[in-house]
C-alpha cells in the first residue's frame, strides 16, 4: 500500500513539474535567439568596418602610387 502511495505522489509531482520544464525551455529558446541576433549584428558591424577600412586603404595606396611624376600638392618648404 505504501509503495503504491509513493508511486502515486511521485507521478503527481512529476506531472506538476512538466509546465515548469516548458517554461525553462521557452526561456532557453528566447535567450538563445537573442544571443544569436546580438552576435550576428556584432559580426555584421565588424565586417562592414573592415570593408570600409579596406576601401579607404586601397584609395590611399592608389593615390600615392598613381603618378609619382606629378608635383606634390603641398607647397615647397623654404630652405634654411
Amino acid at each position: 500500500m505504501i509503495k503504491t502511495v509513493i508511486k502515486y505522489f511521485t507521478f503527481l509531482a512529476m506531472l506538476c513539474l512538466l509546465p515548469a520544464c516548458a517554461e525553462f525551455k521557452e526561456a532557453g529558446h528566447s535567450i538563445g535567439d537573442t544571443t544569436k541576433n546580438v552576435t550576428t549584428d556584432i559580426g555584421h558591424g565588424s565586417r562592414n568596418t573592415v570593408q570600409a577600412i579596406g576601401r579607404g586603404t586601397k584609395r590611399v595606396v592608389k593615390s600615392v602610387t598613381e603618378d609619382p611624376a606629378q608635383p606634390s600638392q603641398y607647397p615647397a618648404q623654404p630652405s634654411q
